[in-house]
């Protein structure tokens, strides 16, 4: 009965309210974990396996619903199906308000459609609900960037590499990068 239930919800835009949705798991302990290990990582490989970990952690939705949403929602992105997405994500943020994942990957697809203005509120959502998001405190530092606000970006940045600094995005700030520092060391 509850995959019937699942299934009417998965074709009713809009079917669920925000009052249905369960509290999101609390992964905050074993997020902080995954930190601590991940700045003693011994190479980039370790890293990987670690911040794999962490997604697992935040893609954790907080019922089945909200799982299918966010799932879909992601297979629709990396089909670049970006408006399908958008929808899917809006829907979740819509029923999870609580949930950080909604408004982190909301904002991812309006970073890859160039939208920073929209993806900027969301981030900084998502970072209010998970403080320790590292990979929504990088995309936020891409997105200052895209709005050309470069200090801002530069700090957002060093405050994730603060956490874990194997980010991809590291790079922005080496020698040369359009995010290195100006006269002090990240």
């Amino acid at each position: 009965m509850r995959h019937i239930a699942l299934a009417c919800f998965l074709l009713v835009p809009g079917a669920a309210l925000a009052s249905e949705c369960p509290a999101a798991p609390d992964n905050s302990e074993q997020i902080a974990h995954l930190i601590e290990d991940i700045r003693v990582a011994p190479n980039e490989m370790h890293a990987r396996t670690i911040s794999n970990r962490m997604w697992e952690l935040w893609a954790d939705a907080p019922d089945e619903a909200a799982q299918a949403i966010l799932d879909n929602g992601m297979s629709r992105r990396r089909a670049w199906d970006l408006l399908g997405a958008l929808n899917e994500f809006d829907r979740l943020v819509d029923y999870c308000p609580d949930y950080a994942e909604g408004y982190n990957q909301r904002a991812f697809v309006q970073y890859l459609r160039q939208n920073y203005a929209a993806a900027l509120p969301d981030l900084d959502k998502a970072l209010a609900l998970s403080p320790n998001h590292v990979a929504a405190m990088s995309g936020r530092a891409l997105t200052l960037m895209g709005l050309g606000r470069l200090d801002e970006a530069r700090m957002a940045l060093a405050e994730a590499l603060e956490l874990n600094p194997w980010l991809p995005e590291r790079g922005l700030v080496s020698p040369g990068g359009p995010l290195e520092p100006k006269g002090q060391d990240i």
